[in-house]
């Protein structure tokens, strides 16, 4: 944070002094305005979980391609640093700590370094030293058999032998990873029993894919977007084997294939596990295929055609299409499309979610510009040649929905961040299938867009303020019980929760949001 502070420089310090001044002395927000119209309508149900220190990062109720899995059960949430999944009983209004298991016991050399490397006061996480808990999660998913899938560290951070150039493994020979600082795990509620697998590459966020084979895709891999074939994994138990990764190359010279050599861009890249991009393609050969770095920070895929599409955080921002084809690493191919810059002018920026509809319709929320933005592949005319190194060769895919909420105090520059998305393609909500959500982050809020219409609806949390939501899903419990059988979920995931009302003692919370016909309605 103080890193972030000092770019500002000394005016940074003088603007951070004045907020606190002006806070002190009582002032507030501006007042958000009273809900009005379906607004009047909305559910908010909450439940108490975690310690007042636990940092629970995402929660989980359900699968993405199936909202009717886990119909009526616990819920889950990661609670990052600790290195735990929590557990609530909605019911019983219980929940309960489970510690993410790890492949190395505290004397292994690695995890040491690790914990050496990221040290964390014990009045932040109690009083277990952060090395005897390393698995730091990031973000939990459901799969159709009911285990929660989840990013965290089974390891230190040296890399396995096969996963370095110079082993058998193809994909390693084909393009080295940079590493991975977390991995891949998953847990079983039915047998209480956690599954670990190494990966090569970094993990952040994690989706699955519709096949049979039942594809695992993971964003936080730097230059690379990584999978795990969880058929392959169940059948075999074998991380190797169920393994691959490909680096994102566009097929700039036209023939419809990806061969070496590439035109590679050259510069640093931001870490991993936050998605930045990097690197600048400089001595363009037409004749070759482009490796490109647009980050990896959100990932999702497609129902349509079964294939992954990633997002990085840097400006204006890209997304980007990956298609693996037959036999990866060889067939895998990329497109990247730039947000659209007219005339000079940056449409919108900083995408950071990723979701998209059952119609193959690509959203992401744009968390600098306070937009949800969508990507219709199908507009797009070029996909492939020289014309698409500047990666503004499909501006006519994308449709921009500015979102409503706060600006910064004497100017019209919108204040809310839009920490990830969602799209609600079955109607756990009742508005409605392909119904995209944005995390109002900074505005205690859920922004619900109609996408025929433009039109918002913001389910804004009162009480306590500081709902802070990271990411979010829907359930289904009751298909024929009308609203309350269905209801989307998110939670507070603030990294402290004295930030929120309440302070010191508060913990964080779960929160269901479900939207009845009218305000009265039982």
């Amino acid at each position: 944070m103080a890193g972030f502070a000092n770019r500002f420089g000394p005016h940074g310090m003088e603007m951070y002094a004045d907020w606190t001044d002006r806070i002190a002395a009582g002032e507030v927000p501006p007042t958000p305005p009273r809900p009005s119209g379906i607004e009047r309508s909305i559910v908010i149900t909450q439940w108490d979980w975690g310690n007042e220190s636990s940092y629970i990062h995402d929660e989980i109720t359900t699968d993405k391609r199936d909202p009717t899995i886990n119909a009526g059960g616990l819920v889950y949430g990661v609670d990052g640093g600790h290195g735990s999944l929590l557990e609530l009983d909605t019911e019983t209004n219980a929940w309960r700590e489970i510690v993410i298991a790890v492949k190395d016991n505290p004397d292994n050399p690695a995890v040491t370094r690790f914990a050496q490397q990221f040290p964390v006061p014990s009045a932040y996480y109690g009083n277990e030293p952060l090395w005897q808990r390393p698995a730091d999660p990031h973000n939990p998913m459901f799969d159709e058999l009911g285990r929660v899938w989840m990013t965290t560290k089974v390891r230190g951070n040296i890399l396995p032998e096969w996963c370095q150039q110079g082993s058998d493994n193809k994909y390693a020979q084909y393009y080295p990873t940079r590493g991975s600082t977390r991995q891949a795990s998953y847990y079983d509620p039915a047998t209480e029993e956690f599954g670990l697998i190494d990966t090569c590459f970094g993990t952040h966020h994690l989706q699955f894919g519709i096949t049979d084979d039942r594809m695992l895709y993971f964003s936080g891999g730097g230059d690379v977007i990584g999978w795990v074939n969880t058929r392959v994994w169940d059948e075999t138990q074998d991380e190797q084997l169920s393994q691959g990764w490909c680096p994102m190359v566009v097929d700039t010279n036209g023939d419809g294939v990806i061969t070496k050599p590439w035109n590679q861009p050259v510069g640093p890249l931001r870490d991993q596990n936050e998605g930045g991009g990097g690197g600048e393609i400089v001595d363009f050969d037409p004749s070759l295929d482009t490796r490109m770095s647009p980050g990896s920070y959100g990932v999702i895929v497609d129902p349509v055609d079964n294939v992954a599409w990633g997002v990085g955080t840097e400006f204006p921002g890209r997304i980007y299409r990956l298609d693996i084809g037959d036999s990866p690493p060889e067939t895998c191919i990329t497109e990247v499309y730039e947000l659209p810059v007219i005339d000079g002018e940056v449409q919108g920026f900083g995408p950071r979610g990723l979701d998209v509809d059952k119609n193959g319709i690509v959203w992401t929320a744009l968390s600098g510009s306070s937009h949800l933005a969508s990507f219709d592949r199908s507009k797009c005319e070029v996909m492939n040649g020289p014309s698409v190194i500047n990666s503004q060769h499909c501006q006519e895919g994308w449709t921009l929905y500015e979102s409503p909420g706060p600006t910064m105090k004497g100017t019209d520059v919108k204040a809310d961040f839009h920490y990830y998305n969602w799209v609600d393609n079955y109607n756990t909500l009742g508005l409605g299938e392909n119904i995209p959500i944005a995390t109002g982050s900074g505005s205690d809020s859920l922004k619900v867009l109609d996408p025929e219409t433009g039109e918002w609806i913001v389910m804004r949390v009162p009480y306590p303020l500081g709902f802070y939501s990271r990411g979010l899903d829907g359930r289904i419990d009751d298909p024929d019980a009308g609203w309350k059988g269905r209801a989307v979920w998110a939670n507070y995931g603030t990294n402290f929760n004295w930030h929120t009302e309440g302070g010191k003692g508060t913990t964080s919370k779960m929160v269901k949001f479900q939207i009845r016909p009218n305000p009265l309605a039982q």
